[in-house]
């Protein structure tokens, strides 16, 4: 066997970019729990200041923290299902083709409407 042997499925002259990596699952899982963790733990903070203050602060106040107490356990699953982000993405969402005469490009597109079929 040969150490100069390449993948097959990699085609040759691709070279790999250590920055398009995507994220490690470990570092992805560590990174979501503990925003779970943080949002959940502002939920007890938001419950405890609610029943702390009951009376003593205008009842909006009070009704606002329980809301938000109901609320945060919702979004904080929201967030911690989102789920792995791909980061190597440069926002293009369609590779540019170059339109030439057998493309099938509709009239007036194309390079053959500089001049007219028939004459000079």
């Amino acid at each position: 066997m040969s150490s100069n042997r390449r993948h097959p499925a990699v085609p040759p002259g691709e070279v790999h970019s250590i920055t398009s990596a995507p994220e490690p699952l470990s570092d992805d899982l560590a990174r979501r729990q503990k925003r779970y963790l943080v949002q959940m733990g502002i939920r007890v903070v938001c419950f405890a200041a609610a029943v702390l203050t009951w009376g003593r602060i205008p009842m909006w106040a009070s009704l606002l923290l329980i809301v938000a107490a109901v609320v945060l356990p919702y979004s904080a699953v929201l967030f911690a299902n989102a789920g792995r982000e791909r980061r190597d993405s440069d926002g293009t969402f369609m590779t540019p083709r170059e339109i030439g005469p057998g493309s099938g490009a509709p009239r007036g597109l194309g390079p053959s409407d500089d001049h007219p079929e028939g004459g000079a």
